[in-house]
């Protein structure tokens, strides 16, 4: 196990910890579009809830995405990386009040603008106590924060993995504090191949997230070393840079923002097999969009791979689908999805080819909030 000792005075989570408390002071400071890519809409449940998030924690938010999964009612999530808790307070209105959220940063300057507003937040949301904890620490080092193992059925993270200088240990604490069939649902940044020392020793770079970006194809292989089921790819933008010295640096690099889910579900060979979607899930009443292959309408019986099989009857949706055997059901009614690439790069091309035209905004603008990442 990591011991917190061993990050408080690294080169990286001291520039990190300057770089996100002073230099960045709003949104607009970023030096890409990380925060303002064009996707589709907001559920509405989601979006209702940005709205009664407090303008000074909205104006601090630096996500490269809206790290916000279903099924969410009465869960324990933990925030790594939860900055001014725009995460926290969105998910404390969809957990509701027996269910409760746990931010983790760093960086003092940004738990300070969090801790602010928590009780303009539980009067807005009409709780009678908080629902949402903020503490100081590692997301390297989560058990030194006070952080229990088998304690969280989610942990979301929004574009905070890559700044941090030991991937595989921040996938490894999130793997031991999660529940047996938890999920860590998070948005983060990728790059085409892995960085050049130029990329990852400039500081700048590595503040917004371009130096410390992994290459999509590591994320499946230390996933797969630490314990989770293959990744489930759910969207993905691309990320385009403002800055002409950056872009400059960067040379033939490409980078995307992209959410991924990775369950903590046992190892253990399931054949492909036909589900059917309950659709009580609340805001998916009549599909749910689950990953980039697989959105589930409400009983349509669905074909699913062995790996989504597993995770679907061992986790909290076991709730939402019921098991639908091969010999009940004729071929012809069974839905069954396309094959659709894991790269998030051709994912995103897609994508931004689908949205070409539509208006655009920023889920980390206050002027805007109608686009999901």
């Amino acid at each position: 196990m990591a011991d917190k000792s061993s990050f408080v005075d690294t080169t990286v989570h001291l520039d990190v910890k300057d770089y996100y408390g002073k230099t960045l002071q709003k949104t607009s400071d970023v030096q890409s579009n990380v925060c303002v890519a064009p996707v589709g809409p907001i559920p509405k449940l989601v979006l209702q809830a940005m709205k009664k998030v407090h303008p000074d924690v909205t104006d601090r938010y630096y996500g490269c995405g809206l790290a916000v999964p279903e099924c969410l009612e009465g869960c324990s999530i933990l925030d790594l990386g939860c900055g001014s808790g725009r995460d926290c307070y969105i998910l404390s209105q969809l957990v509701g009040e027996a269910g409760h959220v746990t931010g983790i940063d760093m960086t003092e300057d940004q738990l300070e603008v969090a801790r602010k507003h928590v009780d303009f937040h539980m009067k807005e949301f009409g709780y009678k106590k908080p629902n949402v904890t903020f503490v100081q620490g590692f997301i390297e080092a989560l058990p030194e924060a006070g952080l229990e193992k088998n304690s969280f059925d989610i942990i979301i993270s929004n574009c905070v993995v890559n700044l941090s200088p030991d991937k595989k240990q921040v996938l490894t604490e999130a793997y031991n504090v999660l529940k047996d069939g938890g999920e860590l649902f998070f948005s983060d940044m990728y790059s085409s191949g892995r960085q050049t020392e130029e990329i990852k020793n400039n500081k700048v770079l590595w503040g917004e997230g371009f130096g410390g970006a992994l290459w999509y194809k590591d994320l499946l292989q230390l996933a797969e070393e630490v314990g989770f089921r293959p990744p489930r790819l759910v969207k993905a933008n691309v990320i385009t840079v403002n800055n002409n010295e950056m872009r400059a640096i960067l040379g033939d690099f490409k980078f995307v923002s992209a959410t991924y889910r990775l369950f903590k579900v046992p190892k253990g060979s399931l054949k492909p097999c036909k589900v059917i979607y309950n659709g009580n899930i609340t805001g998916a009443e009549d599909s749910l969009h689950f990953d980039c292959q697989y959105t589930f309408k409400t009983n349509q019986v669905t074909e699913v791979d062995g790996e989504l099989a597993a995770i679907l009857m061992q986790s909290r949706y076991a709730q939402a689908f019921t098991s639908q055997p091969s010999e009940d059901s004729c071929e012809s009614c069974v839905l069954k999805p396309k094959a659709i690439s894991g790269d998030p790069f051709e994912l995103a091309a897609q994508l931004q080819k689908q949205s070409a035209g539509l208006a655009t905004g920023g889920c980390c603008s206050t002027q805007s909030a109608t686009c999901f990442e």
